[in-house]
């Protein structure tokens, strides 16, 4: 089976977006609009919720990010807000299936009846007429390990370093995270997610949670391999603020700089950052300099004081990063 059809009057850069949960749900919904060539590698740590349920009681690949990444693929139409709707829709019962997503349920009933994540992903695609492919970053389940600092010590001072298993945990943690692996440490990544990187114009990272979302992916060492020998350029899409716990305290080029611990042979291209997330531009494009990335410094939060990104603002900062200078109107 083939990947799911997108519209053909939007050609564009053949994009891969790496990430999971919100952020990537994020840049995927902008980055529909600008490329019709689009591939989103989701993260496959997810121990939380419903997609941990199904995790530990049939021994899957947590669906959840898969299913926010399907969601965020689906058009404006009602065809593609009804199923995104769908996919999102969560049970509310006394029962088993209580907080259950939709979605979650359909994605896992296809891997059982199909017998292969990427070929169930595609078949899903094709039902939401997604204008995109989802594939997960390695097909076997994964666990993140940080260490991680007390709350309120710097990165240079940590008197105390505790061990947190699980990306929820992760996530939430009341500490600094110094460093995270992956368990299994070697994962195989999707032989089909490396085969995208390859031939991609652009690699997209970011936005999302860095140590439990964006970082994993160069922990796979085949995806890593493959981001750092890829002809495509790098991108990082950095958060508008910084995540308590995770990276309390964190200023936009430290992110870059944690890209750089976990990838120090990797060269970035681009860098997009909200102007009202960076309080020192000058420094931020001096660390991005020593990474080959050019900064774009632009108006891509939502609006509304809440640390979201805006799809169509974000749209439009890729779309002038790509060379395309505008988003065609029928989008």
């Amino acid at each position: 089976m083939t990947a799911p059809v997108t519209d053909p009057r939007l050609a564009g850069p053949k994009v891969v977006a790496l990430g999971g949960g919100h952020g990537l749900a994020a840049s995927l919904s902008a980055l529909r609009r600008v490329s019709g060539r689009l591939t989103a590698v989701v993260t496959v740590a997810d121990d939380g919720g419903s997609s941990g349920r199904l995790r530990q009681e049939l021994g899957v690949l947590p669906p959840g990010d898969l299913r926010m990444a399907l969601a965020a693929l689906c058009g404006d139409d009602d065809w593609g807000r009804t199923w995104a709707r769908v996919l999102q829709h969560r049970f509310s019962s006394s029962g088993e299936l209580h907080n259950h997503a939709a979605g979650n349920l359909l994605i896992v009933a296809l891997w059982e009846l199909l017998g292969g994540h990427v070929e169930g992903l595609d078949w899903v695609g094709r039902l939401l007429g997604a204008q995109g492919r989802v594939l997960p970053m390695s097909s076997t389940p994964l666990d993140i390990r940080a260490q991680v600092a007390e709350l309120g010590v710097g990165l240079g001072n940590a008197r105390e370093i505790t061990t947190v298993v699980g990306q929820n945990a992760v996530a939430t943690v009341a500490g600094t995270v110094v460093a995270v692996e992956l368990v299994p440490s070697d994962p195989p990544a999707c032989p089909e997610a490396v085969d995208a990187i390859a031939e991609a114009d652009w690699v997209v990272l970011g936005p999302g949670s860095w140590f439990s979302s964006v970082i994993p992916h160069l922990l796979v060492p085949e995806l890593r391999c493959a981001l750092v020998e890829t002809s495509a350029r790098r991108m990082v899409t950095l958060n508008l603020s910084a995540e308590g716990g995770e990276t309390e305290g964190f200023t936009p080029e430290m992110h870059l700089e944690v890209l750089g611990a976990y990838a120090p042979d990797m060269r970035l291209d681009a860098v997009i950052a909200d102007r009202g997330s960076v309080p020192d531009e000058a420094m931020l494009r001096r660390v991005a300099a020593d990474f080959g990335a050019e900064v774009s410094v632009t108006d891509v939060a939502i609006g509304d004081g809440t640390p979201r990104h805006d799809p169509e603002r974000l749209a439009h900062a890729y779309a002038d990063t790509f060379g395309r200078g505008r988003i065609p109107p029928w989008r």
